[in-house]
């Protein structure tokens, strides 16, 4: 949290985070476990939840989803308090926490369900969003593939993936039994997610610093 905190103080002051209410965003950002393991660090952010979200099928599970056809992303709903930080603060961490220029998933997931979104409820969020990429885009000087979309329904996923990354369950993987914290460790290390954002974004990268 100390690494981020010179991020986070650079937005308040650029943008100016003065609200009084709590709102939520959905947001997908290729494996739900890590979105939802970034945003539980940043202050202001009060709840995350995973699921599903903009696919046709009702209350999908992750076999159905992960297999394709559905149509859903793995996504997270973020809760945040505006007195604390933004909605445009929120979005431009998510840009920044992402590969934007991959229309195919992220890292080393592929499919349309590791797809990245931002799905927005209102007119405010839909602006934020715009004015987010489009500042993207000039720090990147590339097109953001990232859409911003109308909202839809949210699925929250099975109890076993909320707070994936810091359970102390067991699960039996190929390297044989871990804690589910430890399985999420060695998953996001291997799939390459902090190096590749960090060749995006290099020090503007709010997650991803050298070491991580």
């Amino acid at each position: 949290m100390q690494r981020l905190a010179p991020f986070l103080a650079a937005f308040m002051l650029s943008t100016g985070a003065v609200a009084a209410a709590e709102r939520s965003i959905v947001l997908a950002g290729g494996c739900f476990w890590c979105v939802e393991a970034d945003f539980d660090k940043v202050a202001g952010v009060t709840e995350t939840v995973t699921g599903y979200t903009g696919g046709v099928t009702e209350n999908p599970s992750y076999r159905e989803v992960s297999s394709g056809g559905t149509g859903h992303y793995e996504a997270v709903r973020i809760t945040y308090d505006e007195a604390v930080i933004s909605t445009r603060q929120v979005l431009d961490l998510f840009l920044r926490s992402v590969d934007p220029l991959d229309a195919g998933g992220q890292f080393c997931d592929r499919g349309e369900s590791y797809r990245t979104a931002v799905f927005v409820a209102d007119e405010e969020e839909r602006t934020a969003a715009e004015e987010a990429v489009a500042a993207a885009e000039q720090a990147l000087g590339q097109a953001i593939v990232t859409p911003v979309l109308g909202v839809a329904p949210f699925w929250p996923a099975e109890d076993y993936h909320q707070g994936y990354y810091r359970s102390s369950a067991i699960v039996i993987t190929r390297f044989g039994p871990l804690t589910r914290a430890a399985a999420y460790k060695r998953y996001r290390d291997a799939c390459g997610r902090d190096a590749r954002v960090r060749a995006v974004w290099g020090e503007a990268a709010p997650f991803a610093a050298p070491g991580s």
